[in-house]
Formats: C-alpha cells, structure tokens, sequence
C-alpha cells in the first residue's frame, strides 16, 4: 500500500515544473508547499484534465464514492489495486471518468517484523517530481457541499521495494500520466497496461527517523537518511 508520501519542493519549482510538463501558470494559494509526511485525510495536490486543458488543485486523500453515505470510508480507501480498477463498484466509475495524477517526490513503506517496523524513504534518483496513477470523485454532502477525493493506485512491488513491501504506488513517467488523465481513453485494457512497475533502477531508498509515523511531523528531517544506531 502507500500509506504516506511527501512534495518536499518550493511553490516556485512546482510552478516551473507544471508549466513545463501541462502548460499550466497560475498555482493556488491553497496550496502549501513543502510538504515532507503528507497523511491519509490531507490534501493531495493533484493534475486532472477537463477535456480542453490540464488542472492542478487539491483533493483529499481517501476516495468517498459519490453514493457513499458517510465520508468516513475514506479513510478505507487512501489505496487502489490495479487489479480490480475494472470490476470494484467504488472505483469502476472513476476509473473510466476520473483519473488523476497526484504529485510527489518521495514516499515512505515500513519494513514490519513480529515486533518492529521500519520506516524508509523511496524516491527516484534524480530527485525529480513524479506522479501516481489516481482516481478521483465528488460526493454532494447532505448540507448540498461537495466533497473532493482521491485515492492512489497501487501495484505488485519492483525488486527495489519488495524486501520492504509487497506492494508499491504506481509512479507514472510524463507521457503515460498525459495519456492517463486523457478522458477521451475509455479503453480498460489501454489504461491498465500504464499501471506496472516503475523502472526500479531509476529509484532509490534510505532508512529514515521512527519520526514520519506522526503526520504532525511535518519537516524536512523526515527524509534525512538515518542509521539505526540513530533511533
């Protein structure tokens, strides 16, 4: 699963990043940057694609399907299997109407013992913003607000991650996220096959502080590498 994640860039790098990659120039207010340890029910800084143009905004992180009853699920639903995109009700819609592109740099995984776990920071090499393969929807609350969700895809772990986990976000490369968030592809078979592993040998991890089990901690020493004799 991923179950944290982080954008540890300044506001100006993702404004020259989203300009050069989706065209787009004016970034919200709203949105806060750098964020280190970005938690399940937090917002997501997210791409989607109207049909005329690309769209940078904020979803929170845990998909509410439109006829949910209670926004709570959320919290059930931070993650997508790839596998079942295709036939799970919550996620069928979306899957074919609301992509998404939520934004990173980095994300953590816990290597679990009977009695341990351990936190590590995995990012590509050369520490470049990248994406993961979202869906997104909208559910109209009873006081008639909405609510924006996302949740991330998840996809059988690459050999860098799978002594750690056996699962890993989908990280898509530039042009697959374009196609991605392109609502003219109905095809299920053409979008599944953007859904694989990432090329582990353009990642890297390192062993980083017990800290990022706390959302609260929310600075740059979260991804400093540590040694264990540092715990």
């Amino acid at each position: 699963m991923c179950g944290r994640y982080g954008i540890s860039v300044t506001r100006d790098q993702l404004k020259e990043y989203l300009k050069e990659h989706y065209g787009i120039e004016v970034l919200d207010q709203a949105i806060e940057l750098p964020r280190y340890n970005i938690a399940p029910g937090q917002n997501a800084i997210s791409l989607i694609n109207d049909g005329t143009k690309f769209r940078v905004g904020l979803l929170k992180w845990g998909f509410v399907p439109e006829w949910a009853k209670d926004d709570k699920i959320g919290f059930k639903m931070i993650n997508a299997r790839e596998e079942t995109l295709k036939d799970k009700p919550a996620f069928k819609k979306s899957f074919l109407e609301r992509r998404c592109v939520i934004l990173a740099d980095g994300f953590f995984e816990w290597y679990r013992t009977t009695s341990t776990k351990t936190p590590y920071y995995f990012y590509l090499k050369n520490n470049a913003i990248f994406g993961f393969a979202g869906l997104w929807s909208v559910m109209k609350k009873e006081n008639g607000t909405k609510l924006y969700t996302c949740t991330i895809i998840t996809t059988t772990a690459n050999r860098l991650m799978a002594d750690i986990h056996d699962r890993m976000p989908v990280i898509l490369t530039e042009s697959d996220a374009k196609l991605w968030l392109d609502p003219r592809i109905k095809d299920t078979e053409a979008l599944s096959k953007l859904l694989g592993q990432y090329d582990p040998s353009k990642m890297q991890l390192h062993q980083v502080s017990s800290r990022v089990n706390k959302p609260e901690n929310d600075d740059i020493d979260i991804i400093v590498p540590v040694d264990k004799t540092d715990e």
